[in-house]
């Protein structure tokens, strides 16, 4: 399809787990540049805490995007204050605290991939016919995770990959509808989901601290928002940020049997997952990352 720009001005934009992190900077930047938005949320205040963000211009619904039906409701509530829904936005993210595959509760592997890919699917269902409509957009939360290897964390990475898959094949099927999909990768992003899943476990911290130091490079939320909006505005089909890891991502197939290899055999990483491996199997728990 072509890509024209595309005006945001009283577009109506659904953003899942919108509270906080990148979904809540995301709905600040785009009601910033005239969107109208639709956030859900699993929190028992959003409707009040929307109200308090934008007025008239801004509508909150509690909803559990492992429910379809409850999706399919805030759709409908979305139509029936704005008159049509435009882009949808699949944020909504979890992360298990940290723990190789074999030490981490069947739970946490269960609610991850319920949430960031059962969950992202049906955001994308729920509003893919007035998406389709409007001519509108998907937009997908991946992360550099799709493509980097996931030790110590295998369930999230997982769940990115697919998001990256669900991606790849709705770009075709939808492109006869003249919708566009947008996929983002970001890497470490200062969230709550940061703050506890990484910067308060020192095991973590230490994995991490064994990879290439550009590699470690933050993100605001607020410079993701900017990514995401202007991405929108493209109509891209992807969103990399930071830029860095363009290239990381183009030359995967080379890099990541390489990295792979290099990661198996490197002492310092071997010990630390060594660590992570004899800490007692964490209670299972999920650290929700409105992201």
């Amino acid at each position: 399809m072509t890509r024209a720009s595309y005006d945001l001005t009283d577009k109506v934009v659904l953003i899942t787990g919108g509270n906080g992190g990148i979904g809540g900077a995301t709905g600040r930047e785009l009601l910033s540049r005239g969107a109208r938005l639709v956030i859900a949320d699993i929190d028992a205040s959003t409707p009040e805490r929307s109200a308090a963000l934008g007025g008239d211009r801004v509508l909150g619904c509690v909803a559990d995007v492992r429910d379809r039906s409850s999706l399919d409701e805030v759709v409908a509530q979305a139509v029936d204050r704005f008159g049509r829904l435009d882009v949808v936005m699949a944020n909504a993210g979890l992360l298990a605290k940290a723990a190789t595959l074999r030490n981490t509760p069947t739970a946490d592997v269960e609610a991850t991939l319920a949430v960031n890919v059962t969950g992202v699917v049906n955001t994308v269902a729920a509003g893919m016919a007035e998406v389709i409509r409007n001519q509108g957009q998907v937009v997908l939360i991946s992360s550099v995770f799709a493509f980097l290897n996931g030790m110590g964390t295998i369930p999230y990475a997982m769940s990115k990959a697919a998001v990256e898959q669900l991606g790849r094949g709705l770009r075709v099927e939808l492109a006869d509808h003249q919708v566009s999909v947008l996929t983002a990768y970001f890497s470490l992003v200062d969230t709550d989901m940061t703050k506890h899943g990484v910067d308060e476990d020192d095991v973590v911290l230490e994995l991490l601290s064994t990879l290439p130091k550009p590699m470690l490079k933050r993100v605001t939320p607020a410079s993701a928002a900017t990514a995401l909006a202007d991405g929108i505005e493209r109509r891209s089909v992807r969103v990399v940020h930071p830029g860095l890891w363009r290239p990381v991502s183009a030359l995967r197939g080379l890099l990541g049997p390489s990295l792979d290899a290099r990661f198996a055999t490197d002492r310092r990483i071997l010990d630390v997952l060594a660590r992570l491996d004899a800490r007692p199997t964490p209670t299972p728990r999920i650290l929700n990352e409105r992201s």
